[in-house]
């Protein structure tokens, strides 16, 4: 399936990078590096002179922390959609929110994706993307309320539910009226597993590819990460690109990344291997 966002359409080769621009003061990531407007926009720039596809802004912490209701989080998010727009007119732009309050608001300001990390806990956010027309993320969450985590979550097979949960909302947000070209399926690292459900949902990935769903994938630098190699925050990236490598080598075609240039290397050296992308030089052996 080929996957249109925003106005570009991507052929089921390209391999796209999604990075993370958090208007938040405490992410777990950077603690609110980019929750200023100037630093955030710099984050942006710096993001798309290393290749990023698409920018993914998001207004709110996804693990426990202060509460912020629908109108702060408009407040950290819709102004600076206006003004990336502006700045980078070709740039797609996509923002993490479970809320129809917030997404109505930042369509209106020229987001083009809808990124629902919290697998449609808020069924209305399907019908804003409708409306507007704009790329929506389906993600699996193991039922989980927003901002909470895991605690002794069991599947049957993890990777059925992961499929069924989110064919189910890509399926639902299709039928009223999302673009069927502009719907991606999310296993949710992370979100409702423990470690064990993220590495077999990791290496169970192409099934989900085979229902014919773009996939998208946020790896970077999560607790899976963490656990498997005992690593804190700031040393998990060597774990991370592994595990982007092997994503998209079974198959996703979208990666929400903090660290864009490593991950750009990272899936330019795949899509060679496969045979997608011819290397930047060739002379070995010719001279």
């Amino acid at each position: 399936m080929s996957l249109t966002l925003g106005n570009t359409t991507f052929e089921s080769t390209d391999l796209l990078i999604m990075a993370i621009v958090n208007r938040t003061p405490d992410s777990f990531y950077d603690s609110g590096a980019t929750f200023s407007d100037d630093t955030a926009m710099a984050a942006v720039d710096r993001a798309i002179d290393e290749g990023a596809d698409i920018i993914d802004i998001g207004g709110v912490k996804a693990g426990p922390g202060e509460f912020v209701d629908a109108e702060e989080e408009i407040r950290r998010t819709v102004n600076f959609v206006e003004a990336v727009r502006a700045k980078h007119d070709a740039t797609i732009i996509s923002v993490d929110t479970w809320r129809h309050e917030v997404g109505e608001k930042v369509c209106e300001a020229g987001a083009d994706i809808l990124n629902d990390a919290w697998g449609g806990v808020d069924p209305q956010l399907a019908e804003v993307a409708a409306r507007f027309k704009v790329g929506l993320v389906c993600t699996h969450a193991g039922g989980q309320q927003p901002r909470t985590r895991p605690h002794r979550v069991t599947y049957d097979d993890v990777m059925s539910d992961i499929i069924d949960t989110t064919v189910g909302l890509a399926e639902r947000a299709a039928g009223l009226g999302v673009p069927r070209t502009s719907i991606l399926i999310d296993p949710g690292h992370d979100f409702g597993k423990n470690t064990r459900h993220s590495l077999q949902a990791t290496a169970q990935l192409n099934d989900m590819v085979q229902t014919g769903w773009p996939v998208l994938v946020s790896l970077s630098n999560k607790d899976f990460v963490g656990e498997t190699l005992d690593r804190p925050v700031g040393e998990r990236l060597t774990g991370t690109l592994a595990t982007t490598a092997v994503s998209a080598w079974l198959g996703a075609r979208v990666f929400r990344v903090h660290n864009v240039a490593q991950t750009r290397e990272t899936l330019d050296m795949v899509a060679s291997i496969a045979g997608s992308r011819p290397p930047a030089v060739a002379r070995r052996g010719l001279a």
